[in-house]
């Protein structure tokens, strides 16, 4: 579904991304791990378009997007929750909610149920401004919204990070229900290993802006790949 093809990155001078190549599959969750700096998050702001690459393609659907900009990649079904969530903190949940409408066609702008069901706290905070709320409930909100889009593909950068244990679990099996149930492509990145090994079906490790493993979740367990991972 997702395929990133040889990615080149510079910001100025520096470049952050060196010869990226990856995949993403319907059904399935990607998971993309490595310390911090080493290009995570430039990888998923080029994949949804706030990045334009030096070289290299980006391909979703069989379609090049290297040309696309931002909003035309999340009409076609890109759906991105940034790291820091970036909710609108003055607006109620309804509203932030409602603002995933933006890519969608008229019929199909309403709330869809499922985001209820993984969600429930968003059903009874409808009417609560969105900076009123925690931490964890501003990631489910954040999250909320991009399924309001009616993804094929959702990219999430650090769901967990500052977030209590018992709301990880609940964004841990609403990723497993996108997987399982929608069928959704899930592009994951995260510093949390545990979370990793029991969601992901590929893990895909990065340091200094190139992909240096990919390979199963189980790979996690071996010391030539934690050691991309340890500080």
């Amino acid at each position: 579904m997702l395929e990133v093809s040889n990615a080149t990155l510079h910001y100025g001078a520096a470049q952050a991304l060196r010869g990226v190549s990856l995949k993403a599959g319907a059904g399935k969750i990607t998971c993309v791990l490595g310390r911090n700096g080493v290009g995570k998050t430039s990888l998923m702001r080029s994949i949804v378009g706030h990045h334009r690459l030096t070289s290299g393609s980006v391909a979703f659907e069989g379609k090049a997007l290297d040309r696309s900009a931002a909003y035309d990649r999340a009409r076609s079904g890109i759906a991105f929750v940034p790291q820091g969530r970036e909710i609108f903190p003055l607006l109620t949940v309804r509203e932030n909610l409602e603002s995933g409408f933006a890519p969608l066609k008229r019929a199909d702008r309403h709330i869809p149920g499922h985001v209820f069901e993984l969600f429930p706290v968003l059903k009874q905070m409808l009417a609560r401004r969105g900076g009123d709320l925690s931490g964890g409930q501003q990631q489910q909100l954040a999250i909320g919204r991009a399924l309001v889009m009616r993804p094929k593909l959702l990219v999430l950068d650090e769901p967990t990070e500052g977030i209590q244990p018992s709301i990880i679990k609940d964004i841990g099996r609403a990723i497993r229900y996108l997987r399982d149930q929608a069928g959704i492509a899930v592009l994951l990145v995260e510093q949390y290993l545990d979370f990793c090994r029991e969601l992901a079906d590929e893990v895909n490790i990065m340091d200094r802006g190139r992909i240096v493993h990919t390979g199963p979740a189980e790979d996690l367990d071996r010391a030539d790949v934690r050691k991309f991972l340890t500080v």
